[in-house]
């Protein structure tokens, strides 16, 4: 049987397309995004049936007494984490010299695949190193109570990216913020606020895409987010390798920890975060 020329053309133009499609596609991309969209609806709907999400029989012991069943004291200097792939929030205390993990919140909602917030409007919930003060504390945000990130931050705006009132929330609903349920983040911000009132100027929130681990990061190391989130793992490494959050700055519109050396970055307009 003669097969046409014109058919010939068909099958080549079809196979080179397939090919092109899988070199651009990505497994661990989509992995991803299937896993964040499942998890996410998960629990909404728990939310929506009643199921907490937030651990009842810590919230019936009452902050106080798991402050102190742990050895920490209300009112002593304060960092979060956020880890947007497992959905989770930590707050680490002061405990003499050095943080330690409190608790690990669930994040009932976020809007968003991992990566920034490029601009107003995208749905994403921020990524980078955000610093908290008493001025954006809202105890009566219209989801419960809330503290603002602060985004854009000196990194986004140096990046030009847009968009305001990103916060961390009451809730189970989000186009951009990270909603915990009201009964976590009735913690979170009294822990905040007592931080804050107790003398700590200002606390570190690192937003971060997932545990960055080498091996997450080399996962992704084709993403097109793959040199930030780099950025992000050495001002996590540098939390890891002390306990204590570190100093950052924005030089030449990279992160950068402050620790007398700038990597040859052009550190002429170096600013503290």
């Amino acid at each position: 049987m003669r097969v046409s020329r014109r058919l010939i053309a068909i099958v080549l133009l079809l196979a080179v397309g397939a090919l092109s499609a899988l070199v651009l596609w990505s497994p661990v991309r989509d992995a991803d995004s299937m896993a964040l969209a499942k998890e996410r609806a998960v629990r909404l709907a728990a939310y929506r049936t009643g199921v907490p999400a937030f651990d009842e029989r810590a919230q019936q012991a009452g902050l106080d007494a798991r402050l102190k069943a742990g050895g920490f004291k209300l009112g002593a200097p304060m960092f979060v984490r956020i880890y947007k792939r497992s959905f989770e929030l930590e707050v680490w205390i002061k405990r003499e010299s050095r943080f330690e993990r409190f608790a690990t919140y669930p994040i009932c909602y976020f809007s968003g695949n991992l990566g920034p917030k490029l601009r107003t409007g995208d749905w994403q919930s921020p990524e980078g190193i955000y610093q908290i003060g008493a001025g954006q504390l809202n105890p009566h945000s219209r989801w419960h109570k809330a503290f603002n990130l602060g985004f854009p931050n000196r990194y986004d705006e140096s990046h030009g990216r847009t968009g305001s009132f990103l916060m961390v929330h009451g809730g189970c609903s989000s186009v951009g913020c990270y909603a915990m349920t009201n009964p976590a983040v009735d913690d979170i911000f009294r822990l905040a606020r007592a931080a804050l009132s107790g003398g700590q100027a200002v606390i570190q929130v690192q937003a971060l895409p997932f545990r960055m681990t080498a091996e997450a990061l080399a996962l992704r190391v084709d993403h097109k987010y793959a040199s930030f989130w780099a950025e992000l793992k050495a001002v996590s490494d540098a939390f890891e390798a002390s306990q204590i959050p570190p100093s950052v700055a924005v030089c030449g519109g990279h992160y950068v920890v402050m620790d007398g050396k700038t990597g040859g970055l052009d550190a002429t307009d170096c600013r503290r975060l």
